[in-house]
């Protein structure tokens, strides 16, 4: 009854979506039913959240009669995965993607008032145009509610790399960032239909800019921990294609992000945020065809059958192709913003939007050129050496832009003001940069120069506080140093760990010692654990850190019954410097058992920064909407 009750209500939410399209476009052309089209995304959002509170209780309820569940849950689940395992799979993941849409459509027509009426109504009918074709993809090619008779005693269990609390985190951030894309796409539509470009619809777009930024920084932070800690491969970024397929819509955010704050603050970039949106959301409905298309063999995609990847690619084309074809025809009734020089913040954030539009084309290459060529029957990989070779060197420069930018004057610099300015950011540079090259040696160029990069950014990202009332200082201007101090905090994790992570691997039997940088690790012995659904054989490694106190790691190798499959468990210890990162091998012919050992130093400011990076654009979400809450207290004293 309950699968039948979400079904009932995923076909309510198709059908408001289709009256909520319909709606916009009488509003366009009669300049009515606003009143009407708001309600109506309001009622789509809720018939949406119940579809996907049916499918959580079938899950939670193990109903194996729900071919979903039976695919991909079992009774002897933990809790936690029940409840994730919802999302964890193909269909459950696409209903969630299309209620975080509807709700996020909901929350558009209930709380935005600063627009006109014809542009709000005209962005509430692009929101229904996208959640229409999702809508139909779920129950015409995934129906997360379809029934299994006779139903199976049990299920075939959730994928063992999924059972980690990962799976509760990190796919709900992503698709809320990738629907809060959505919405700044649809106010990018809606504002190009009523030739309504200026600050007043940048202002109404940004928060939802800045809050799925927030989401992706956390989701990719989350996703990349937890890929780090579960696959024991020690490693927090392997350019994977479904890892770039996060990245490339974190990139465009990024550039969307500073583009639509220079039109809402300075209305300037107009046609550039426009484009920008178009590309952010385009660069997410990428990545949700590459993971569930089936033209990519990776630990986190939905190999599904093509056809469905087909499906989603027609959505591609007939969301971006109408967008693009709108912004040929109306762009050139967009007036002009405000002008500026090439030496003046805005210039350092049009170079920056640049930066990271190249890296985002040589990720985009970089992650299809190999899928292409397998089309031809040329079997190719695009690794890490062509992304750290390529995009690496371009970051670099984005980091030393975005020093400069926010030390810059808007609209006219002098050159001689900057260079002062820059005084202290370039000589923590070069004393960094000489320091490490003293103490360390001859290391990789592009390692030394993210650590001195690093230390400049560091100090560049507190300057804008110099001489200012630390009381008085406004959110939105503590969230970008926040922010630009996480990316230099995480760029000096990744240089570190590249530049002195040491690696060995042994085969040591029992009271064997091995050896690791300045760790001692010997092998107690291997034992047999038994966890919630679950067996483990675990090793006992003694470590001996050179002058501190002793201290034990516990690796595992996991076996799963429900499917059957065999996981590394892998064991850190994080100290003030670093992380020490063990993960148990087979056991040999000789009765010797291989054990791989890493110490990755600083490792952990990559997540540090991370966090630091979503903490920052939360604080700038919350500066702005107190000064717009001020600023409509104002208006109405007045």
């Amino acid at each position: 009854m309950i699968a039948e009750l979400g079904l009932a209500a995923l076909w309510l939410a198709a059908a408001l979506a289709a009256l909520q399209l319909a709606l916009a476009f009488v509003a366009q052309r009669r300049g009515e039913a606003v009143a009407a089209a708001r309600a109506v995304a309001i009622v789509q959002g809720a018939m949406a959240g119940v579809a996907m509170l049916a499918l959580i209780a079938c899950f939670w309820n193990s109903d194996m009669s729900v071919a979903l569940v039976a695919a991909n849950s079992h009774s002897m689940k933990p809790a936690i995965y029940k409840l994730a395992g919802a999302w964890g799979n193909h269909e459950g993941s696409m209903l969630l993607w299309v209620t975080i849409l509807g709700l996020a459509g909901a929350g558009v027509a209930r709380f935005e008032r600063r627009l006109p009426d014809a542009t709000l109504v005209a962005t509430l009918g692009a929101q229904a145009g996208i959640a229409l074709g999702f809508y139909a993809f779920l129950l015409f090619a995934s129906n997360p509610f379809a029934r299994l008779n006779p139903a199976p005693p049990d299920g075939a269990g959730l994928n063992p790399l999924l059972q980690d609390p990962g799976l509760a985190f990190h796919p709900p951030t992503l698709y809320a960032g990738y629907v809060g894309l959505s919405v700044a796409f649809s106010f990018a539509v809606g504002a190009l239909v009523t030739r309504d470009v200026g600050p007043a619809f940048a202002r109404a777009m940004r928060p939802w800019v800045l809050a799925a930024w927030v989401f992706l920084t956390l989701g990719i932070t989350a996703g990349s921990y937890w890929a780090y800690y579960e696959l024991g491969w020690g490693g927090w970024w392997f350019w994977d294609p479904v890892e770039n397929a996060s990245l490339m819509p974190w990139l465009a955010a990024t550039a969307l992000l500073h583009s639509v704050s220079v039109l809402a603050t300075r209305d300037g970039l107009r046609a550039w945020t426009i484009m920008l949106a178009v590309v952010a959301f385009s660069m997410s409905m990428l990545g949700t065809f590459l993971v569930r298309s089936g033209i990519l063999t990776s630990v986190h995609a939905f190999a599904v059958d093509p056809s469905r990847g087909s499906f989603i690619l027609a959505l591609l084309v007939l969301y971006i192709g109408a967008a693009l074809t709108l912004f040929a025809v109306r762009i050139g009734s967009v007036r002009q913003g405000a002008p500026f020089d090439p030496l003046s913040r805005e210039g350092a954030l049009v170079t920056n939007n640049l930066l990271l539009t190249v890296i985002l084309g040589i990720v985009l290459i970089g992650t299809f050129y190999p899928i292409v060529a397998g089309a031809f029957d040329v079997q190719l990989s695009v690794g890490p050496p062509f992304f750290d070779s390529t995009a690496g060197p371009v970051a670099l420069l984005l980091v030393a832009i975005m020093a400069v930018g926010p030390l810059m004057r808007w609209r006219r610099e002098e050159a001689d003001a900057v260079l002062t300015r820059m005084t202290w950011p370039i000589a923590a540079t070069l004393a960094a940069g000489a320091g490490v090259f003293v103490l360390a040696g001859p290391i990789n160029p592009l390692p030394l120069a993210g650590i001195a990069l690093a230390a400049g950014l560091a100090v560049a990202s507190v300057a804008p506080l110099a001489r200012r009332n630390l009381a008085r200082t406004p959110l939105f201007v503590w969230g970008m140093v926040v922010a630009h101090l996480g990316i230099a905090v995480s760029l000096a994790g990744m240089a570190v760990s590249t530049a002195f992570t040491r690696e060995t691997m042994v085969a040591v039997g029992t009271g064997q010692p091995a050896r690791v940088a300045g760790f001692g690790v010997t092998l107690d012995g291997v034992r047999p654990v038994i966890g919630d659904n679950w067996t483990a054989l675990e090793a006992r490694l003694s470590v001996t850190p050179d002058g501190d106190a002793p201290f034990v790691l516990r690796p595992q190798v996991r076996y799963f019954n429900n499917p059957v499959t065999a996981t590394n468990e892998s064991a850190i210890a994080t100290l003030p410097s670093g992380q020490l990162y063990t993960v148990l091998g087979a056991l040999g012919d000789d009765g010797r058992w291989q054990v791989r050992l890493w110490w990755k130093p600083w490792v952990t400011l990559i997540w540090l920064g991370g966090a630091m990076i979503a903490v920052g654009g939360l604080l700038s979400l919350l500066g702005h909407a107190a000064r717009a809450r001020r600023q409509r207290g104002r208006r109405l004293e007045a």
